[in-house]
């Protein structure tokens, strides 16, 4: 007799082949078993599981832990930090900003007119209470208000600079020219500020327009409007300051003209450079919405009359 079967357990008679005769299994020679080697016990057995106590406790607050605010994606948090987003960014402040700042600029310059006016009726006759007070109340609300957002849009103008000169260079494939100290310093330190901020202009212009960085810019029309405007608003501003030392009757009549043509001054200075900085900040970005054509009717070509019989 054969060996036993491993599925049927059934022997099969000798020489009757390598398969079972009674359920066709194939019939090994050699039978495999497992067995753990020599030496080695019983594995240890698992300890119990423990009894839940409740949420982890710390006795001090944990340093670890997810930052604050919702999750964006990688793409998002490289562009929020990409120069020419930031510029963008800036222009829908800053260019409300100016028009807003030329508006109560224009305002304070009427009223300055006005009070100039009142100054030269005095001459004549007395004036009447309630428009002198109207006058007196107008010139200090107005003049309260325009520096104040001259300043707020000074600050945005030198960001706003700062970011598109970043951008102009990373589009041109250059570094920037100036460093961020440079700028800021060239805006604000007096005398100056009569140059730089119009070089810096110029540079982001030429940048803009994708000029070869060896070429010396060439400023455009509006950029040279603005610099002659900025130029003059700077020089007009220290003889205004310097004419407030003097007294006298006729040292406060003329200041009194004095700050109407400032106040007149800055109102177009800031008009021309929210003019300025949306063209540049769209030469700097100039992929915006195409429009989008659509065929609506192809009138076709009309068929020659038939010739009439002879």
């Amino acid at each position: 007799m054969g060996p036993p079967c491993p599925r049927c357990g059934r022997r099969a008679p000798a020489g009757g082949g390598p398969f079972c005769p009674f359920c066709g299994r194939y019939l090994a020679a050699l039978r495999w078993v497992a067995e753990p080697p020599p030496g080695v016990g019983a594995p240890p057995p698992s300890p119990p599981p423990r009894r839940y106590t409740g949420p982890p406790r710390y006795r001090v607050l944990p340093r670890w832990g997810f930052p604050l605010g919702g999750w964006t994606p990688p793409q998002q948090e490289r562009a929020a930090g990409d120069p020419l987003q930031v510029t963008r960014s800036l222009v829908g402040t800053l260019v409300p900003m100016l028009w807003a700042t030329s508006a109560v600029a224009l305002l304070a310059a009427g009223a300055e007119v006005w009070r100039y006016a009142l100054l030269l009726a005095s001459r004549e006759s007395a004036l009447s209470a309630g428009a002198v007070a109207a006058s007196d109340a107008l010139v200090a609300s107005a003049g309260t208000v325009a520096p104040i957002l001259t300043l707020v849009a000074g600050g945005l103008t030198v960001l706003w600079s700062v970011r598109a000169t970043q951008a102009a260079a990373t589009a041109a494939g250059v570094r920037p020219a100036r460093s961020t100290r440079t700028i800021v310093l060239g805006w604000l330190v007096p005398g100056v500020n009569l140059s730089v901020p119009g070089s810096v202009l110029a540079e982001i212009e030429h940048s803009a327009l994708g000029l070869p960085p060896g070429r010396r810019p060439r400023p455009s029309r509006l950029l040279l409007v603005w610099w002659a405007l900025w130029a003059m608003g700077v020089v007009l501003s220290a003889v205004v300051l310097l004419w407030s030392l003097r007294t006298g009757v006729q040292a406060r009549a003329d200041g009194v003209v004095l700050h109407a043509v400032l106040d007149l001054l800055a109102a177009v200075t800031a008009a021309v450079t929210a003019r300025l900085v949306l063209r540049l900040t769209r030469l700097l970005s100039p992929g915006g919405p195409r429009r989008r054509e659509l065929l609506v009717r192809v009138n076709p070509k009309p068929a020659a009359a038939p010739a009439a019989p002879a």
